[in-house]
């Protein structure tokens, strides 16, 4: 086995400097003066799709409210649905964060994959134990393509990156976990991380204390 002074070790002390000096560099300008296809993008993915992401969210937790999910499927579907956040939370946190590479895009690739697997089952396992009304169903097919959209345009943003992608990723740094070169704001990431907080983890969070409450009350 190499030892920590081995040139074996060298890539992941670089990826450590990397992460504890990531916000040193100039911010990655979100609006710009120029006008562009790149630019238009980068703001709709940043101040649209993923904020509005919410929306639906809030959405689909106020429908298992309506249909008393505490009484019917429980906390068990709760847990799904918790499973399920943490399924698109991770790939959006790596893709504000990090640099993207074939690494972040396979990353996004596959929790997008694994989301939706996890939905089939999700309304699988809940249809005979509550009623799931066409206006929810409508309300999961937006949760559904919404990892796949915001993959999509990141993709879009990083051509290069896609391109190695498809390749299989032989750069140096591809499959290495790196910080942006040029991070994002951090007030836009604080203010995005609120907008999650209040719309998506207090609203589950409560769903989640309520399943188990009724749990308590039925034993």
């Amino acid at each position: 086995m190499p030892s920590p002074t081995t040139p074996a070790s060298a890539p992941a002390r670089r990826s450590a400097r990397a992460w504890i000096n990531w916000r040193r560099g100039r911010d990655l300008p979100i609006t710009s003066p120029a006008h562009g296809v790149e630019n238009a993008s980068r703001q709709f993915l940043l101040y649209g799709l993923l904020p509005m992401w919410v929306v639906p969210g809030i959405a689909d937790w106020w429908m298992h409210r309506r249909t008393r999910i505490e009484d019917t499927s429980g906390a068990r579907e709760s847990a799904v649905h918790a499973l399920m956040m943490t399924e698109a939370g991770v790939p959006v946190a790596v893709g504000l964060l990090a640099k993207i590479n074939p690494l972040v895009l396979s990353v996004m690739g596959g929790a997008a994959l694994v989301h939706g697997a996890t939905a089939l089952y999700d309304v699988s396992f809940a249809t005979g134990k509550r009623e799931i009304r066409p206006v929810e169903q409508h309300i999961h097919s937006f949760l559904e393509v919404l990892p796949l959209t915001a993959m999509a345009f990141t993709a879009c943003l990083h051509p290069e990156a896609a391109r190695a992608t498809l390749r299989g990723g032989d750069g140096p740094d591809d499959w290495k976990l790196l910080p942006k070169e040029r991070p994002l704001p951090a007030r836009y990431l604080a203010a995005l991380a609120a907008t999650i907080g209040v719309g998506v983890v207090l609203p589950y969070a409560e769903e989640m204390t309520r399943c188990l409450r009724a749990r308590r009350h039925a034993a």
